[in-house]
């Protein structure tokens, strides 16, 4: 192979590895937009979580009611560290923690449970462990309040809406205040 060649055969290999490299970028740019706004979504819903608390009351006779109020989420977390932030904050009197468990087997009593999508298919195991705990259930799925669930994040016009199932939260003990209850779409069991 003569120079000429060597050079023309080099220049060739170039595009190639230019156009995949031009792509690459695009794809990125392309989906960093979709990442903050997925990034901005689980902020606003952890920003909902927060305010549900104060809109909740847990049974009198329940002993963690004077413990830190404890956010959990199982399953592959898609908050990032959005949730991390609630740990400054306060309801009342009582600090908020946040637990991560990556299995169902890990989760231990808390106040609030968000169940992940990648957990959609233990969903009814999960709702059975919790329903003695008087644990509000929180997810993102379609038919996960339907399902036994208490409240499911929706997308409505781009914005974020929220669900309740009154039925699972009165089998939970938990009182739901009115004026959250006016601010979601209530829903029954199976419907």
């Amino acid at each position: 192979m003569d120079r000429g060649s060597m050079k023309l055969a080099a220049h060739r290999m170039k595009i190639p590895l230019f156009i995949s490299l031009l792509c690459t970028l695009l794809f990125l740019l392309a989906a960093g937009p979709a990442q903050a706004q997925t990034d901005r979504e689980y902020e606003v819903k952890a920003a909902f979580i927060y305010n549900f608390a104060k809109f909740v009351e847990w049974p009198p006779e329940d002993a963690r009611n004077t413990e830190p109020i404890t956010i959990a989420v199982v399953g592959k977390n898609p908050f990032g560290d959005a949730l991390d932030l609630l740990r400054e904050k306060t309801i009342g009197d009582r600090k908020i923690v946040v637990k991560r468990f990556a299995r169902v087997d890990d989760i231990v009593k808390c106040h609030i449970l968000f169940i992940c999508a990648s957990e959609n298919q233990r969903l009814p195991h999960i709702l059975k462990i919790t329903e003695k705990w008087h644990v509000l259930t929180i997810g993102d799925v379609t038919g996960f309040a339907q399902s036994g669930g208490i409240i499911n994040f929706i997308i409505v016009d781009d914005k974020v809406r929220f669900e309740i199932n009154v039925d699972a939260a009165q089998r939970a003990g938990l009182k739901i205040s009115s004026q959250l209850l006016k601010l979601a779409s209530i829903v029954r069991e199976g419907s």
